[in-house]
């Protein structure tokens, strides 16, 4: 522990969030501590701040992940960054020594701590964590864009699993900011992508990216896809929505032999048609969080400038008006990601 002292926002429960001075966490041996820039609000943390979590957080503790930053200190034996560097944070440490680890899937670790759920996160200006989670940002990188690329990663996993390639028809159900990030990279790869989307907002924000769109709320979108593909469907279906009616879009509207990808946390166990898994040969497959090399593509992509999330960052806030962040948030369906900006540029 430094004598440093330094603002960090604390959850405290019942949608509320106290700033308050802290000593700041020194890095132990093996860990880096970085000078946060900036960290994203994103809807893991708006479930926490409804009181969805509280069993898993408690009511005292410092969230966020989706950060930037650049190193201020190294604990002992990190020999790999210096001081200065830009960094982001992959913010997932695992045991090491269960069955998921033990066969190279480190990141679905059942044992697996999220730093920023169930450790303190970035809403502070100062953060340590284990060296194995940090990775250096490339040359130019803007830091407000780098506090996107732990969503970005998210959804460069979802479409490594999904297996999206070049020329496939893509649908992504639900147009909020992964559903986009998804969109994203799946138009990077070269796929035809198209959004399902109700929030007449988000599907003219989809539309200004360059998508075809979709709004189930007026139209019969599996019918409408299908023959938009003659008569095919989609290769490729990401349920990002979390709904029900996403649910059974997803398993409409995909082709033969299509690949339907799980990437939505739904709150309640949906109904699945499981008849057209059958009668089509649909697989499906699940995607939780990422791993480094996700990591690796989501950094390479911004820099490379082939996908622009600039839009996407919708508003900027300082740590102190975090909770007024978080109120907007809940209450606004159009908003796309907000930073919470503690050195930033």
């Amino acid at each position: 522990m430094t004598d440093t002292t330094i603002s960090a926002a604390f959850y405290t429960g019942d949608k509320t969030f106290t700033v308050e001075k802290i000593a700041a966490p020194g890095p132990g041996a093996g860990e880096v501590q970085i000078d946060v820039a900036f960290c994203g609000v994103c809807g893991t943390d708006l479930h926490i701040y409804l009181g969805h979590m509280d069993a898993r957080v408690g009511d005292h503790r410092v969230i966020g992940h989706e950060m930037s930053g650049t190193v201020s200190q190294l604990g002992d034996g990190v020999t790999n960054f210096k001081v200065g560097q830009p960094v982001v944070v992959r913010p997932l440490d695992h045991c090491g020594d269960c069955p998921a680890c033990n066969r190279g899937h480190q990141h679905i670790c059942q044992n697996l701590k999220f730093l920023g759920i169930d450790t303190n996160g970035a809403f502070q200006e100062k953060w340590s964590v284990p060296a194995h989670t940090v990775h250096a940002l490339p040359e130019g990188l803007s830091l407000s864009h780098a506090a996107l690329v732990e969503p970005l990663a998210v959804a460069c996993h979802d479409n490594k699993r999904a297996r999206v390639a070049a020329g496939e028809d893509v649908l992504v159900i639900g147009g909020g900011p992964i559903g986009m990030l998804v969109a994203m990279v799946a138009n990077a790869a070269g796929a035809n992508v198209s959004i399902s989307e109700i929030n007449k907002n988000r599907l003219v924000f989809a539309e200004k990216q360059g998508y075809t769109t979709y709004n189930p709320a007026e139209m019969d979108v599996a019918a409408a896809y299908t023959e938009a593909t003659g008569g095919k469907g989609a290769d490729v279906v990401f349920e990002v929505s979390g709904s029900q009616p996403g649910v059974d879009l997803m398993t409409q509207v995909a082709s033969t032999r299509g690949r339907i990808c799980m990437v939505a946390i739904h709150a309640t166990k949906p109904t699945i048609d499981l008849f057209q898994f059958f009668w089509r040969e649909i697989e499906m497959l699940g995607a939780r969080v990422y791993e480094p090399e996700d990591y690796d593509q989501a950094l390479q992509l911004l820099a490379d400038g082939k996908i622009d999330v600039s839009a996407m960052i919708t508003d900027i806030k300082a740590l102190e008006d975090i909770e007024s962040a978080f109120v907007e948030l809940t209450s606004n369906p159009n908003a796309m990601k907000t930073l919470i900006s503690l050195a930033g540029e």
